[in-house]
């Protein structure tokens, strides 16, 4: 069995720790539902937030989701002049035997633009 990378990155439109929360859940329950994640199967899952936001730490989502025993870490990503306002990304690492390929990785909100490639008009 492999870990793979499933990445994921949405916005809010404001610092408020109820948007960061619900916004963070849904680009969760997204990546879970997209590629059949059983959540017994995560073995750790990586938050950043660009320096804009400060209300909350998005890894709460994950335990309103009911992750209790997944390995959970929050950061704050450097302020890099011209980047995305208000971006929560996710790297979630996955044991699973599915091939690199099949990975579906979601892209929400404003975020699409980090990945035009991978943003559909379903997302």
């Amino acid at each position: 069995m492999s870990t793979r990378g499933v990445r994921g990155a949405t916005t809010v439109s404001a610092d408020a720790s109820d948007e960061i929360v619900s916004a963070t859940r849904a680009l969760l329950q997204e990546l879970v539902t997209a590629n059949s994640i059983c959540i017994a199967e995560i073995a750790a899952v990586f938050f950043t937030v660009t320096d804009d936001l400060s209300a909350a730490f998005p890894a709460r989502a994950a335990r309103s989701l009911g992750w209790q025993h997944v390995p959970l870490l929050d950061a704050r990503e450097i302020p890099v002049p011209g980047s995305l306002a208000r971006c929560i990304r996710v790297l979630l690492l996955w044991n699973t035997d599915r091939p690199q390929q099949e990975i579906v990785h979601v892209y929400q909100g404003q975020a699409r633009a980090l990945r035009p490639d991978l943003a559909t008009d379903a997302r």
